[in-house]
């Protein structure tokens, strides 16, 4: 495949697993459409047109020619400065690295980290929480994000690809979509009892056994492992984690247990408060599944497609 191929497939593929469905993510892209048409015309020559058909702002290409074939693809879940070096060196050694990806988003996909955020309340509403709830909570943490956001040095590790000439792209909320679509699809199919259960299942998970065995175990953090689960709401993507006042919204839907990536201490805190079982399935151990389901698929479409592992991506294959 040509980069601008690959960088296609990511996102037709991330829309295909959406949990806003198809017709969702197409109302998305028309707001941001809606909104570009209103703009003064200096402020469109300005506007990153992208966003008109990508409906993913943390998932772009950072450097290199949308023309070049792509064989050989580094993947990891975080690359900067050190992994980019790593590539140099591999390349130097004879290993030609033609591609390499990230799962979490640098550059300018990470200072458009927040905008990817608004998939949540569609997501929130389609668990039970009004709309205007979902975006009210989303709102504020959106603002919050973004502030966070603004002081970092995200050009980074974009400019070591440049000065090296790296091909380098990231794949984030695509990925994680991967994830959410698989458990969800999982926990309604298996209909777990007890929280016991849940984590038992994801033991049974090749990347959440991997994890475990560098002692990240799925890990109950609100709730006991006999306590009832209720509904499950696989809560994964969407950029990073929500508000977390939305546990007393969530406590008066049919929702009685959150399975995430990662939880802070205040979304534990108001979870407990509201009687919401909590289950940290993992980061990168999610991280791994997401990207592992979407490289299966990548690596159907071309079977000639050579994944190499590093900065803890680790390669399991359900083909």
């Amino acid at each position: 495949m040509k980069l601008k191929d690959f960088y296609k497939f990511v996102i037709n593929e991330g829309v295909a697993v959406d949990p806003r469905g198809k017709k969702g993510v197409a109302d998305e892209l028309k707001r941001v459409k809606d909104g570009y048409d209103d703009l003064p015309s200096w402020k469109k020559d300005i506007f990153d047109k992208i966003l008109l058909t990508n409906p993913y702002a943390d998932t772009r290409i950072l450097h290199g020619n949308p023309e070049m074939d792509v064989k050989t693809i580094l993947v990891g879940i975080d690359i900067e400065m050190g992994e980019l070096l790593l590539a140099d060196r591999l390349n130097q050694k004879g290993t030609k690295i033609d591609l390499i990806m990230a799962h979490h988003p640098e550059g300018k996909a990470l200072a458009g980290l927040y905008q990817v955020m608004y998939l949540q309340a569609d997501v929130l509403n389609k668990y039970g929480v009004p709309i205007n709830v979902a975006e009210g909570l989303m709102a504020e943490r959106i603002k919050e994000v973004r502030r966070r956001l603004l002081p970092v040095n995200h050009t980074r590790a974009v400019d070591g690809a440049r000065l090296l000439d790296l091909p380098f792209m990231c794949a984030h909320t695509p990925c994680d979509n991967h994830v959410v679509d698989y458990l969800q699809k999982l926990l309604n199919k298996k209909k777990p009892r007890v929280l016991k259960d849940i984590v038992e299942m994801l033991e049974e998970i090749p990347e959440y056994r991997n994890s475990i065995k560098n002692d990240v175990p799925p890990t109950i953090v609100s709730g006991t492992a006999q306590r009832r689960c209720g509904n499950v709401f696989v809560d994964m993507t969407g950029g990073t984690e929500g508000s977390r006042k939305i546990f007393e919204k969530l406590s008066k839907t049919d929702i009685g247990t959150v399975v995430g990536m990662h939880f802070t201490d205040e979304h534990v805190k108001e979870a407990e408060k509201n009687n919401i079982n909590l289950i940290i399935a993992g980061h990168m151990a999610s991280d791994n599944l997401g990207i592992n389901l979407f490289l299966d698929k990548a690596s159907k479409k071309d079977k000639k497609l050579n994944i190499i592992s590093c900065s803890g991506f680790y390669r399991f294959s359900r083909n």
